[in-house]
């Protein structure tokens, strides 16, 4: 954010660290962001095709496929809620998503789930209602959100679930860790869809290692069954 004056009877204010500097034309008002449009990575962790932010108490885990031993996926949980966030390559002139949103309803209704298309706060979003088992054998619903925004050859998928499905206070923290990542597409030519590479903080690699992934450590909520992007995943937690 740039200097500016203030009158001195005004009270201070606090810089966003997550604000982007970039003033190129194609900059949008609210993220996520393209890497054209940030000068450097701020308080995130570099994740490979995402620069995930950071808050206090925020846990990060890393989902791995089995087969590959990569990287497939990013899951942050915060204060009962979680936020599962994976990137695509998508073509240069269209968006994906409301194809996607389309095949996710189709999905959940075979499954004799509900599912709403609702305006959001990064557009048209899912909210959706799976009959779910629990421990104890009893009947239930798992809800969850999914939000997706179309970039620059590129788009990136969110589910919020836990307390943020359901609870707009909830979600805020969440949904602004949503907002302010910034999406790092390679030049590479990728067909839709394709996942774009992601990688662990180097901290969380075995000595000798380069953007390898470690051995899974923990558990973690798996992603929605009825996500057609969705690759098994295996989960390591980043502390």
């Amino acid at each position: 954010m740039g200097l500016f004056r203030r009158a001195a009877a005004e009270p201070a204010q606090e810089a966003n660290p997550w604000e982007p500097v970039s003033q190129g034309p194609a900059r949008p008002e609210r993220g996520p962001y393209d890497r054209s449009h940030v000068e450097e990575i701020g308080p995130r962790v570099d994740l490979g095709a995402i620069w995930l932010p950071v808050l206090p108490g925020l846990e990060l885990r890393m989902e791995i496929d089995k087969k590959t031993q990569k990287v497939t996926g990013v899951t942050a949980a915060l204060a009962g809620s979680s936020l599962q966030v994976q990137a695509f390559a998508a073509p240069r002139s269209d968006g994906i998503w409301d194809e996607i949103r389309a095949e996710l309803a189709q999905s959940v209704a075979s499954q004799g789930g509900t599912v709403d298309d609702v305006p959001g706060a990064f557009g048209r979003e899912l909210v959706v209602r799976l009959p779910a088992t629990g421990p104890d054998g009893s009947k239930g619903v798992r809800p969850a959100r999914f939000i997706g925004v179309d970039g620059s050859r590129w788009f990136l998928r969110g589910v919020l679930s836990g307390r943020a499905a359901l609870d707009a206070e909830a979600a805020k923290p969440l949904e602004s860790v949503f907002a302010n990542i910034v999406v790092v597409r390679d030049q590479s030519p990728r067909p839709p869809r394709d996942l774009l590479t992601l990688t662990l903080p180097r901290s969380a690699q075995r000595p000798g290692e380069a953007d390898a992934p470690a051995a899974p450590e923990g558990a973690a909520p798996q992603a929605p069954s009825f996500d057609p992007l969705t690759r098994g995943p295996e989960i390591t937690e980043i502390r």
